[in-house]
């Protein structure tokens, strides 16, 4: 079983050394890793070249400005018979490899997706963090029982190379590359895992500028591939069922959220009352989960996130499905250093 890595980079000086390295430190090791500039105009170039014949590095003749671009460019260059694809800001756990190879024992098993969590910087990728312990261990995990996962992370996703190159290719004509792969394995009603114990660390927005454009991306990218893939969502009950529960209890919450200190503030109080209490129980979960004892204050600020999501969500579905005003312009956002190396 030949695994190989797919990374494509873009100024990425503050992190990629730490994040190369995690990707030599596995238990099972690449055969191939292969890292892609994308016309990079920081140190970029020269951080690849540091890592001589360790690592492959082909860089792109003109910025794509856009990362499934530079992943088609670095695709050929792959000869794997499985690709893992990652990002230049994240650390892969040492036992990563190990854990893919095994989900990929099972001949059926055309994709892996694992396990993504946040590096702690601040508050607000505290506020992720908790994002992600609540979407991974609950509903991806259902999402899984229901042989339905919603979306292969970006960050941490596996896929089988020859089936890839057959039926799944790249389109540009979404934001969100990764949920696109993932709506057209299931139109293709290939078999997806998910796999609990295949974790990466990644870098998420540190400001509230790039974390409001992220969520730009994230939502806006989703109402992109619901209108791209409706005709498969509406096929089996149980994707209509999921889809329906993700997308319309979202707008539902978005505008009652706005609404409702309107019609009765009193009652308003006691919905985010309310709200705190249910996400106070989730993170104390959260913090014993992942024994990371700082989740254990998330409710606080969370409230606060709790607005912009909704906001961002809304504007989202009224210029991409009201006035299908499609953006397809990736947003990059600023990086932190990464010292950690494992």
């Amino acid at each position: 079983m030949k695994i190989s890595l797919l990374v494509p980079c873009y100024n990425e000086e503050k992190s990629l050394e730490a994040s190369i390295k995690s990707c030599l430190n596995q238990t099972r090791k690449f055969d191939e890793l292969v890292f892609i500039d994308d016309s990079s105009t920081d140190k970029t170039p020269q951080i690849l070249a540091s890592f001589g014949d360790k690592i492959i590095t082909h860089r792109v003749p003109k910025n794509t400005g856009n990362k499934s671009r530079a992943q088609e460019f670095g695709f050929q260059f792959v000869t794997g018979d499985f690709v893992v694809t990652t990002d230049a800001d994240t650390l892969l756990k040492p036992n990563f490899v190990e854990e893919i190879e095994k989900s990929f024992q099972d001949p059926k098993v055309v994709a892996v997706a694992g396990v993504v969590k946040s590096l702690p910087y601040n508050w607000l990728t505290l506020c992720r963090a908790f994002d992600y312990v609540v979407g991974q261990y609950i509903h991806k995990l259902a999402q899984s029982h229901m042989n339905f996962i919603f979306v292969m992370p970006g960050a941490a996703s596996a896929f089988r190379v020859e089936t890839f190159r057959k039926y799944i290719t790249f389109d540009h004509d979404t934001i969100t590359e990764d949920l696109d792969f993932t709506y057209k394995i299931h139109r293709n009603q290939f078999k997806i895992v998910y796999n609990q114990q295949a974790i990466s660390y990644t870098q998420d927005p540190t400001n509230l500028k790039n974390y409001i454009n992220q969520l730009r991306r994230w939502f806006g990218g989703g109402w992109q591939n619901v209108i791209k893939h409706y005709s498969i969502i509406v096929t089996k009950p149980i994707r209509a069922f999921e889809l329906s529960v993700i997308y319309a209890e979202g707008l539902i919450f978005s505008v009652l959220i706005f609404i409702i200190p309107f019609l009765n503030l009193w009652f308003a109080f006691w919905f985010v009352f309310g709200y705190f209490t249910i996400a106070f129980v989730f993170a104390v979960w959260a913090a014993w989960k992942e024994k990371r004892w700082a989740l254990i204050l998330v409710p606080f600020p969370y409230i606060f996130i709790m607005f912009v999501n909704a906001y961002v969500y809304l504007e989202q579905f009224v210029k991409e499905v009201i006035f299908r005003k499609k953006n397809l312009v990736w947003f990059k956002p600023d990086r932190v250093t990464i010292t950690k190396t494992s």
